[in-house]
């Protein structure tokens, strides 16, 4: 019995549930830390050489890859205004699209699995509204696969995105 429940233990610890928040959850988030969003977003957009950046590091437009500590193309202290602000909205990372006048501005607020197999769920800004929507997460999670990734409002134009 013992050797089962310490199987079972390090099974949970080694593979820890792969569920995404509550669609509920992410929004009541939002909506707390609405005005840390909007900064990162601004942010976001004030930085038009980042393309993304999280606790392992920042890629720009001019570095090849990432780096885990930014250098002379991204300044320290801008990074760690990042990572404080991520850190209050509960975010792992952030991105924006490669053009000046990104399209795309998100914070990632999950992700789990490996390589090719990994799942996100952000809280994006689109300047356009997505083709792509559906009114739940939570029910686009039990739809068929293979799903592509789908987009459900918020507000305004906030949107949680979801590529399970």
């Amino acid at each position: 019995m013992l050797a089962i429940v310490l199987a079972w233990g390090f099974f949970a610890f080694v593979f820890p549930s792969t569920k995404p928040p509550k669609e509920k959850q992410v929004i009541e988030n939002f909506y707390a830390h609405r005005a840390t969003f909007e900064r990162l977003r601004e942010m976001l957009i004030e930085d038009k050489k980042l393309v993304r950046v999280a606790g392992w590091g920042v890629e720009t437009s001019t570095s090849m890859g990432t780096r885990e500590h930014p250098t002379g193309d991204f300044p320290i202290n801008r990074y760690h205004q990042y990572l404080a602000l991520l850190k209050e909205v509960g975010g792992i990372g952030a991105h924006r699209d490669r053009n000046d006048r990104p399209a795309d501005v998100s914070i990632r607020v999950y992700a789990s699995g490996w390589a090719g197999d990994t799942r996100h769920v952000d809280v994006c800004w689109e300047e356009q509204v997505p083709t792509n929507q559906v009114s739940s997460l939570d029910e686009f999670y039990k739809s068929p696969k293979p799903r592509k990734p789908a987009f459900r409002h918020i507000d305004g134009n906030w949107y949680l995105w979801a590529d399970w």
